[in-house]
């Protein structure tokens, strides 16, 4: 008897999501947006079935986003440690659910909704379900995140999101960025914060900027919001489309990369990422979310092509 052995894909399974005219991918692994177009146009990079996601394209980041320094931090009395992912910096860097499977709870032509329990460990001893919903709509890819204390204590949680928008066939040196928020932070050697200035000169985003001679991994916060509560990101593109990104009143800050010395990406889009805290809020607290036991959290995105 012999067993004939598959190689996984780096991605596992792969969610297809159309609606007229627009195709979305989501991957099992890490419930990622791998593709997302619309009539046949890129939105965000994207990246081969095959491939381990270029520079965490199209993941979610939780249960913190961003960098967490040395990776230890203290919460109710008591100092957790998690495992260096950015051995660079000495960081943390964006969660533990990037590269774990998530479970498919719900699924039909346009949507997906995938689900994954973080395992307590020595870290973060809290079991978290993370719960994403894609679905698109007429106004484009509509992404809803949930995420659940199982446990009987108190959760520290934040959540983030790293679509690389994408500027078609043009150059992101053509480009313009518009990022609704009115303070910058300001970042030491080692990208972590050291506090926040009024947004001005090559960092004051509120108008669309022309992104050439601009080396963006910055972080916004004092969020902007419409009269719909929504805040946005719009990258206007040389083709004369703008790929727009909102996300609601539970983002509290920005950050945007344009990937200069990023391996795989290189100035060929840009990260546009809606986050309820900014890097370091497990030791700063500054908008960490509190998740009692059996309490919820939840964030909506999207993205459409303009």
């Amino acid at each position: 008897m012999s067993t004939t052995l598959t190689t996984p894909l780096p991605t596992g399974r792969q969610h297809v999501l159309e609606l007229e005219g627009q195709r979305a991918v989501v991957t099992a692994v890490g419930a990622s947006l791998r593709e997302y177009t619309v009539d046949g146009r890129d939105v965000v990079l994207p990246f081969d079935q095959a491939a381990i996601a270029p520079a965490f394209s199209g993941a979610v980041l939780a249960p913190w986003p961003n960098r967490l320094r040395d990776g230890v931090y203290s919460y109710d009395g008591s100092t957790f440690e998690v495992p260096l992912t950015e051995h660079l910096r000495h960081t943390a860097l964006h969660g533990l659910v990037a590269t774990t499977t998530f479970d498919t709870t719900d699924a039909d032509a346009t949507s997906v909704t995938l689900e994954h329990v973080i395992v307590p460990t020595h870290g973060y001893p809290w079991p978290v379900r993370v719960r994403l919903t894609y679905a698109l709509t007429g106004a484009g890819l509509h992404v809803t995140a949930e995420g659940t204390n199982l446990g009987t204590t108190t959760a520290p949680y934040g959540i983030g999101f790293h679509p690389w928008l994408s500027p078609g066939d043009g150059q992101v040196d053509d480009c313009t960025l518009q990022v609704d928020a009115a303070r910058h932070v300001t970042v030491d050697d080692r990208l972590l914060p050291t506090g926040t200035e009024r947004a001005s000169g090559d960092v004051d985003l509120r108008t669309p900027r022309p992104l050439r001679g601009l080396d963006l991994d910055d972080a916004w916060i004092d969020v902007l919001r419409d009269a719909d509560g929504l805040s946005w990101i719009r990258l206007g593109c040389p083709d004369g489309r703008t790929v727009a990104m909102w996300a609601d009143a539970a983002t509290m800050a920005w950050q945007v990369c344009t990937g200069d010395t990023v391996a795989h990406i290189a100035r060929r889009g840009v990260a546009a990422e809606p986050m309820t805290c900014i890097a370091d809020a497990f030791r700063t607290g500054n908008d960490l979310v509190h998740l009692a036991p059996g309490a919820g959290h939840t964030i909506t995105w999207g993205l459409a092509l303009l």
